[in-house]
Formats: structure tokens, sequence, C-alpha cells
């Protein structure tokens, strides 16, 4: 572990930026910021944006590339106040910290984000930032569950408030289908280009869902808009991947006495990184691939790769885990029994189910996945992996099981993965403490959580998450069989039993 800094921390803005990198220890950009133009507005400004798609602008930027993709955020919701007055106090830069398995970390400042634009404050400021002719890419992190679809149909969920609001009131909007929808009637008033849409998010196909929520909002404005914006509109699909947790209080300190700069909101992230990116975008693009990102024809069979490997190896961790008392990833991951269980589920589930990729080793991949998991520095929480199971696990794991299904394969240790899912959502784990638990379906799942006291299908009941698979015994019986046994044995039971299946 690196020596510590006992000197005063540098403040962060571009005024220190020399001081902050004179000893080497910390990259800072060496590019001229005051030239930049903003090509990307980004919505959604939280820590994955800034460890990821920022990062690698910048990485170009210090390449002397994409002079004209800078940065402008923008935040939709009144709590993104902090972050954008942190940001505008700091100049936009902020630090990204890498932290290693060996407890060693790496630092490097982030020029790539040179504007913040709050919403609330000023739409019509985010409307005019999108409608310009230099915005050639609006991109997203808006999370799985922010595209307003119905989980099991995929349909536009028009009646929401905020999109009836928008609607009649486009010139102050207050979702980002109305933000982008207002800009999108400009530049075609305009005659301007219309810019790609960019979905960042952890959704199957988020190109093709965002397409489809995007034209279904525009249509409901304006039946020739929704028609332009559906043929004329780019919608590629990317694949990301990088654990970023919370930044803590810890992190800033660490920041300060380790490396010696004051920052107000560093990120912190593990080393890896991956880009996946479809190659479509009318208007022009970054060279993402100088990044380190991958350009190709078709994200799609790397898209399930990383959702059925990574994202569903967080499920299988969190919610056992979650029962078991355990904090954080990598000590549910000390477990030899949640490691048997990832292990199993990978190499008899989630590999299965995969369609080959040209130069990719599967097997290789997912060890990786579990080794990254496995990473004490990171500290991913449980609670920040199981947030939201129902935006996640009918997107992620159900189409594991569905695939497998129809190929006859097994299903037991995803079926056992949806069960510890129920189990958690009776709100207790097994030393009898109450789990916080954050989903946008809380109350309905918890009630389904309950009933299966007697009921022992009831929460697999609810066909807007579930489907049909309560009516297949393939998957409702090892579902009940596992649901069984965590509620007689717990979690041990549940796995040993799980073992010798």
């Amino acid at each position: 572990m690196e020596d510590r800094d006992e000197s005063p921390a540098v403040p962060l803005d571009q005024e220190h930026l020399g001081v902050i990198a004179a000893d080497g220890r910390v990259k800072a950009p060496r590019y001229d910021r005051t030239r930049l133009v903003t090509g990307i507005v980004h919505v959604g400004v939280g820590g994955f944006h800034r460890a990821h798609q920022a990062m690698a602008l910048d990485r170009l930027l210090s390449q002397g590339q994409a002079d004209d993709f800078a940065i402008c955020g923008v935040g939709l919701l009144p709590q993104d106040e902090r972050i954008a007055d942190v940001l505008k106090n700091q100049d936009f830069l902020y630090t990204l910290m890498l932290k290693h398995a060996d407890g060693s970390r790496d630092a490097q400042i982030i020029g790539s984000i040179v504007d913040f634009l709050l919403a609330p404050r000023d739409p019509e400021a985010v409307i005019e930032r999108m409608a310009r002719a230099e915005t050639r890419i609006i991109s997203l992190t808006v999370t799985e569950g922010g595209y307003n679809v119905d989980p099991t149909t995929g349909e536009f969920l028009a009646e929401d408030p905020g999109i009836r609001h928008d609607i009649a009131n486009l010139d102050t909007p207050t979702t980002v289908f109305g933000f982008v929808t207002a800009a999108l009637a400009r530049r075609r008033a305009r005659g301007i280009a219309p810019f790609a849409i960019l979905s960042c998010d952890n959704l199957p196909h988020n190109g093709t869902v965002a397409h489809n929520s995007f034209g279904s909002f525009a249509r409901l404005v304006d039946p020739e808009l929704g028609d332009w914006t559906a043929e004329y509109v780019p919608f590629p699909s990317s694949m990301v991947d990088r654990v970023t947790p919370v930044t803590a209080d810890a992190d800033r300190e660490d920041l300060r006495v380790r490396f010696g700069v004051d920052d107000q909101w560093p990120v912190v992230a593990e080393p890896f990184f991956q880009w996946v990116i479809e190659d479509n975008f009318p208007a022009g693009r970054p060279p993402f691939d100088a990044a380190g990102a991958q350009v190709v024809v078709d994200v799609a069979p790397y898209e399930a790769m990383k959702l059925r490997c990574a994202n569903c190896t967080h499920q299988a961790i969190c919610y056992f885990g979650t029962l078991l008392g355990y904090r954080y990833g990598h000590e549910a991951l000390q477990d030899p029994r949640i490691l048997e269980l990832v292990h199993r589920y990978l190499s008899e589930e989630a590999l299965p189910s995969l369609t080959p990729i040209e130069g990719v080793d599967f097997a290789a991949y997912a060890a990786q996945v579990v080794q990254r998991f496995a990473n004490p520095e990171i500290a991913d929480t449980l609670a920040r992996i199981r947030a939201f199971g129902s935006d996640r696990i009918p997107k992620w794991l159900l189409p594991v099981v569905r695939d497998n299904l129809a190929a006859r394969r097994s299903v037991r240790v995803s079926a056992a993965i949806c069960a510890s899912w129920a189990r958690y959502h009776e709100g207790l784990n097994e030393r009898g403490e109450p789990i916080e638990i954050v989903d946008r379906l809380q109350e309905e799942l918890a009630r389904a959580a309950q009933a299966q006291q007697v009921r022992p299908t009831a929460f697999i009941e609810n066909r807007e998450l579930f489907g049909d698979l309560v009516d297949d015994p393939r998957f409702r019986d090892p579902y009940l069989s596992t649901l069984k046994a965590l509620r007689r044995g717990g979690v041990d039971e549940a796995l040993r039993q799980l073992s010798h299946d």
C-alpha cells in the first residue's frame, strides 16, 4: 500500500490542476478544456456515468481526439442539485479512484464534463442545449426502470402522471421523454438532423427499448413527430460494465490523505472496464474504440453474456447473502455455500444459454466475474446490488430460465435464486433483523411474500413479473422446494439441498 501524504489537501478545480498533477501520483487533464465543444448531453450523471462513459471520453481527449464531443450533464430531479453544485464549484472536474484487490489505488482527474444543467431550475436551457446542432448524442443512465415500460409486455405506460404532464406541457417538461422530444421537435422544425439516443443502462436490447419508449412518447405528442422519430432518430444499443459503489466519506478522506486531493464528490470503481457499442451514429461519434470500447455491428451477444453472467451473479449473491446477514458482496462470496451456488449457476445455466462470440472464452469471462466481485476493496454493498429487484430479475434472470426451459435444460439454480428473492421480501433476515428493501413494487411484493406462508406459489403468481412460469413444473417445483427449505431450515438447508440435486 502506498505511503500516505500528510500535507494539506489541494482543492480540486481548474486553477489547482497543475499543483495536483505536479508529483505524478494523480493523472490530470493536459488538454485545453476551454476549447472543447459539447457534443454529448448526458442525462443521469451518477457515479457510474462518471466512472465509465465520461472516463472513456476523457481518455480520448487526452489523446487529442473527440474535442467536439465534450459532455454536458443534465439532472432531472431536485436531488440532483447537490451534484450540480459540487461539479460547478470544481469547474466540473472530479477524481476517479480505482481500487485494486491488493489495496493499491490509482487516481486520475476527469475533465470531459464541461457543464451541468439542472432541469428543475431551467428546463428551457436543457431543451435548447439538446436542440443545438453541435449536440450529436444524447446518452442516458436513467436506471433499468427509467424507460417507463410495463415489465411484462414492454408497452409504454402512457398514463403515468409525469408522461401526461409532459404531453400537455412540452415547453416545461419533467421527464427525460419530454425533454428529448421537445428538443427533437425543435431540431426537426429548424432542419437540423436528429441526434443519436444512446442508452447506457443495464437493459437487454436497450437501444430497442429506448426506441420504443421515446417513439411512443413522441407519437402521443404528435403522430407526425412520432413517425419522424421512429424513422430518423438512431438508437444504438450498448453494453456497459464496471462496478461503481456509492462514494462514501471514507473515500473522500482516503483521496485527501493518500493523494492530497480535496474532492467533494469523487468516484470509486473497480479496475475492470467494458463498453460494447452498436455502430449506429449517422451524425458522427467519438472514436470510442480508441478509448478501449468495442464498436460492433451487433451488441446482443455481448449484452447477454454480461447480463446473464455478471448481473445475474449479483442476484445469486445478494438475496441469499442478505438473509445470512452479510453486508457486502465480497463477504457473501467468501461463504463457500454461496460461492458454490454461483459456480453452479454460471456453469450449468448461464453459460449454456449464451450464443458463441468469436474470440470470447465464456468460461474465462465467468471466472473473471467471480474474481471481480470478490475484490474486498470495492466493498460493494448488498443493499445496492439487491435494490429494484422487480426491474432486474424479470429482465436479467428470467430470460435465462426461459431459454433453458425451451432447450430442456435445468433451471434449478435460477429457481432457487427466485426463491431467495421471495423469502427476502418477507422483510427479516435469519437473525430476525429487518431488511431495508428498496423496490418500486415493495408493498405489492411484501404482500405476496406474506401470502406465501399459506399459499407457497403466491410470489410467482405475479404474471406481470413471472409470466406463465408458475404453470411450468420444471420451474415451479425447484422454486417451491428451495422456498420450503429456506423457510424451514434457512439458507444453509436450502443450499445444502441444492448442492445434492
